[in-house]
C-alpha cells in the first residue's frame, strides 16, 4: 500500500519564507485520510504582493489573527514526519518549507520529497501541459485552485492515479521507480 503526504504552500511575497497558507493531504494505505490547511501570518505582515493575492486570493486581513509558521510547525511536523512528501512543482514547496525553517531557525528534518510533475509526466507522456489545473481537468479532479488544502488534495489524487497507471502498488515500488528523482529537504 502507498503512504505519503501531499503538501502545498501559498506565499505572500516572492520571499521563500513568506508562507501565508499551508495545506497537507495524508495518504495511508492508498487512501486519503486527512486534508487540512492553516492560514499563516507571514513575517512580511501586513505586506502582501498584489500579484500573489491575484493568484490565491488571500489578503492580509485573512491572516491578521493567524499563527506564525513557528507556532504551527510542531503540529504540521507531527503529521508529515517519516512520510514521503509529494508536491506539484516540489522545488517551490520544498523551497518555501526550507525558507520558513531557516527564517525561524527551526531544525530542518530529513524529509524525502518527490515532484508530482515528474510522476505525471512519466505516467501520462505527451500532454501539452502538466499544470495542476490542466491535469485535474483531464482526470476529473475538482478543486479550488490555489488554496493550499485543495491543491494538496488534488496533488494527492493525481499522484495516486498516476501510481496506479504505472502499476506502482507500494512505497518500495515508488522508491525504486523514482529513485533518481527523490530529493532530501
Amino acid at each position: 500500500m502507498i503512504n505519503f503526504c501531499a503538501l502545498d504552500f501559498e506565499t505572500a511575497t516572492s520571499d521563500r519564507h513568506s508562507a501565508c497558507e499551508i495545506g497537507i493531504c495524508l495518504v495511508e494505505d492508498s487512501q486519503i485520510v486527512l486534508t487540512q490547511s492553516w492560514l499563516i501570518k507571514p513575517p512580511s505582515f501586513p505586506h502582501f504582493n498584489r500579484h500573489n493575492i491575484a493568484v490565491h486570493g488571500i489578503y492580509p486581513s485573512d491572516v491578521a489573527l493567524a499563527p506564525t509558521f513557528t507556532e504551527i510547525w510542531q503540529e504540521i511536523f507531527s503529521l508529515i514526519q517519516s512520510k514521503m512528501i509529494i508536491a506539484h512543482n516540489a522545488s517551490f514547496d520544498a523551497g518555501v518549507l526550507r525558507g520558513c525553517l531557516d527564517y525561524y531557525q527551526l531544525t530542518k528534518p530529513e524529509i524525502q520529497y518527490l515532484c508530482s510533475l515528474q510522476i505525471t509526466k512519466k505516467s501520462w507522456p505527451g500532454y501539452s501541459s502538466y499544470s495542476l489545473g490542466n491535469l485535474a481537468q483531464i482526470h476529473q479532479v475538482e478543486f479550488n485552485h490555489h488554496r493550499a488544502g485543495d491543491d494538496a488534495e488534488a496533488c494527492a489524487k493525481l499522484a495516486l492515479k498516476a501510481f496506479s497507471n504505472l502499476e506502482l502498488i507500494n512505497n518500495r515500488h515508488i522508491n525504486d521507480y523514482f529513485k533518481k528523482n527523490i530529493k532530501i529537504l
